[in-house]
């Protein structure tokens, strides 16, 4: 949604942007309700944009005219291509909202109060927008007033920015604020606007209550202000059940509905499942005696098959082992015993999820095996709560989808054994495998273990992360102001023809000089200006002087001289011996300067004298001097490099900026993850951690944070075109396969 200035606070423009300011800066205990409201902030706007098509299908399916229609269906389309960027800048936005609380804002105006009469001024559709939004924080301040004053008032015992519920970066002005500016790429009609603004009022600001409760507790354990009494976030109310026809594509992921509303979703999947599973699915003829087992039964079956599970189940086939477990049970008891309706629903939903995961190209092939072994124990967590399916907080959910994050950036050339995230993923199988049988209490329990665990190893990664970015700048930096005392030199020194003397003073010892002023005081400055004119003077002064006033002028410019390039040497630290031996040698230039040798008639040939003889021979008001100076010829341009540094040739080909590879390059972000094909073999998995604008390289690290891959924007379309380089898709990983699985029903349905 593009918005314009005139509109109210919320509708402003974004303010500059500025990287994030490291987690560090931070108190511990706000750094730990930022990552719990983001993860449930991610979760909401995944929700909202899960159920947009099915709230803009409905529009446009209701539309009057072939106009409307089509401006419902290009929403549909702007919003599927855009969804992934748009949650990336929200969550951005959030960030940078908590990292400017311990960061003072100098000089920045304050922002015009907004009247009636200003309103007045606004167009129709912004005045819409606007007290939409307006009603939306109005509600949440109204409901929420409480909580969120309790928040405000333990931040600002943690912050050195004065806090109040307005500028909260949880309370709903900053978040209204977040996502209409992450929205801002999306241009479309003001119905759909509303219709979006309302699904965020539902899918996010409605679940407030519950961020500043949490939010809340964490700053209570921590110590801070225990005092204030907060009460408990109200019941959700019930809102009516969705219908197997009106399920869409993303219904699942409505976290924070209520559990009526949680079973009729498991009901809409059965079905779609009950429409395709004559045709489609397996169907296990039922004789007419059968008599299915209890859904106790069944977990006892499935503990009994847990416990002997083989320790390389990449692929468990789950169905045909319980099928051989329930023939020996019908042999024993006499009766054809098998697995009641709705437990064959969930069985077959549990095996459609597991068979995306483990053909998912995101999860890396190394840690398949391990994730495969969880299949049992999330199939028993179905079976005991089918809310499992809609609820996208639900803690065995979310421990998938966290190992499955965690393990984006693991290659395949990891070693297992050493690696203390493998290592972590095998204990949480383990132990699930271990000491599950009926209480799934132990899934929030490793949860909260694992998410301490990422955490930290987040942090950790961030750290070395920002510590390349840092780096790979100031490298940056350095390579651009070589390039400009390159072009200096250049422009005075190719070409010429001087004494050697010179030539290797300006480029060994004063382009340091050059470089150090470039780097503190910039190219525009005088102290480079200054560093210029001496490395001209010193030309100027080397060259011969015909004239008397030239002459004049010679002496009068080089006690300067000498001073300025003493200085310089000395601030470049430049090694005193080298420094004194030139200084011996220009002063001889100098006097040669000075005192040039005038033309005479060659004398009669003399029998050759001893060297300390020849002055006193020398006819008489002749002046003999030094011998002349070695002069060389600069016909090569003058490169300068850091030490171990080397010129990277530009690839030859070069490809137009509208060329497909070239948009996929240009549609990376930071901290996408991609994968290269090293070779046949070897496989490189890294996120792109800077895009360094002077230079143009694309800087990538692996998942500790250390610098794997460099790229230019040209060299990495090549990569892209030839198809060794592929973007990983960083969605939650159940929520991708639960989605692809209603796809698939529905086709087979429609089949």
């Amino acid at each position: 949604m593009r918005t314009d200035a005139k509109v109210v606070h919320l509708s402003k423009a974004a303010p500059e942007h500025r990287p994030a300011m490291p987690a560090g800066r931070l108190p511990v205990a706000l750094i730990s309700v930022r990552d719990k409201a983001a993860q449930q902030l991610k979760q909401a706007l995944q929700a909202l944009f899960d159920n947009a098509d099915d709230a803009l299908f409905d529009m446009a399916d209701r539309a009057g005219s072939n106009s409307d229609q089509n401006a419902f269906f290009e929403a549909m389309r702007d919003l599927r291509m855009k969804r992934r960027s748009i949650e990336r800048s929200f969550l951005q936005r959030v960030f940078e909202s908590f990292s400017s609380l311990n960061q003072y804002e100098i000089g920045r105006p304050a922002e015009p109060d907004v009247s009636f009469d200003s309103l007045a001024l606004v167009q129709n559709d912004e005045l819409e927008e606007s007290v939409a939004v307006d009603t939306m924080v109005a509600k949440v301040m109204s409901r929420d007033a409480l909580a969120l004053t309790h928040l405000t008032t333990r931040l600002n015992t943690l912050v050195s920015k004065k806090l109040d519920d307005r500028n909260n970066p949880l309370g709903p002005l900053t978040l209204c604020d977040c996502f209409l500016q992450a929205c801002s790429e999306l241009v479309m009609d003001i119905r759909v606007k509303l219709i979006i603004l309302k699904m965020f009022d539902k899918y996010v600001l409605t679940n407030l209550d519950q961020l500043y409760a949490e939010a809340n507790h964490t700053l209570i354990a921590a110590g801070v202000l225990p005092e204030l009494r907060s009460i408990a976030p109200r019941a959700r109310q019930e809102r009516p059940a969705a219908s197997a026809a009106g399920l869409g594509a993303g219904s699942y992921a409505d976290t924070q509905a209520g559990d009526a509303d949680m079973q009729e979703v498991f009901g809409a999947l059965q079905s779609l499942l009950a429409e395709v599973r004559d045709s489609s699915l397996r169907a296990m003829p039922r004789p007419s005696d059968a008599v299915p087992i209890s859904s106790n039964d069944l977990m006892r079956l499935l503990s009994h098959m847990q416990t002997r599970l083989p320790a390389t189940a990449e692929h468990l086939e789950v169905r045909d082992q319980l099928d051989e477990l329930l023939r020996r049970a019908s042999v024993k008891s006499g009766k054809h015993r098998v697995v009641g309706e709705i437990d064959e629903d969930v069985i077959n939903l549990v095996s459609m999820l597991f068979e995306f995961i483990l053909d998912d190209r995101t999860l890396p092939d190394s840690l398949k095996a391990l994730i495969a072994r969880l299949q049992i124990p999330i199939l028993k967590v179905a079976v005991l709560d089918k809310t499992f399916f809609s609820r996208g907080n639900h803690p065995a959910r979310r421990l998938l989808n966290e190992i499955a994050s965690a393990a984006m950036g693991w290659g395949d050339q990891d070693d297992a054994r050493r690696d203390s995230l493998y290592q972590k993923i095998e204990q949480v199988v383990s132990r699930l495998l271990n000491d599950f049988t009926d209480d799934p209490a132990i899934f929030s329990e490793l949860l909260a273990d694992f998410l301490a665990y990422s955490g930290d190893e987040r942090r950790r990664s961030e750290l070395l992360e920002q510590r390349t970015r840092d780096a790979e700048e100031g490298r940056a930096k350095a390579e651009a102001a070589r390039q400009d005392v390159e072009r200096a030199l250049n422009q005075r020194l190719l070409g010429q023809t001087l004494p050697e003397v010179v030539v290797r003073l300006l480029q060994e010892a004063w382009s340091k000089v050059l470089l150090l002023t470039c780097l503190k005081h910039g190219t525009q400055s005088e102290e480079w200006q200054s560093a210029l004119d001496t490395m001209d003077l010193l030309i100027w002064s080397v060259a011969p002087h015909e004239e008397s006033a030239e002459r004049q002028r010679l002496l009068e410019e080089v006690p300067g001289l000498l001073k300025s390039l003493r200085d310089g040497l000395s601030s470049a630290a430049f090694d005193p011996f080298s420094t004194s031996d030139f200084f011996n040698q220009l002063e001889l230039l100098h006097v040669q300067a000075l005192n040039p040798v005038p033309a005479i008639e060659p004398a009669p040939e003399q029998p050759a004298a001893a060297d300390g003889e020849a002055q006193a021979q020398a006819p008489a008001g002749v002046f003999v001097g030094p011998p002349a100076p070695a002069m060389v010829e600069v016909v090569e341009e003058i490169v300068l490099l850091a030490p171990g540094e080397t010129r990277a040739a530009e690839p030859e080909i070069q490809l137009p900026d509208d060329d497909e590879a070239m948009l996929q390059v240009d549609s990376l972000r930071v901290g996408s993850w991609v994968e290269f094909q090293e070779d046949e073999e070897h496989k490189l998995r890294c996120k792109l951690a800077a895009i360094i604008k002077p230079t143009g390289k694309y800087i990538f690290v692996n998942r500790t944070g250390m610098k794997v891959l460099e790229k230019t924007r040209t060299g990495l379309a090549i990569e892209f075109r030839r198809g060794a380089v592929r973007l990983l898709d960083d969605a939650l990983l159940f929520d991708r396969a639960l989605e692809s699985v209603i796809g698939n029903l529905r086709r087979l349905k429609n089949a």
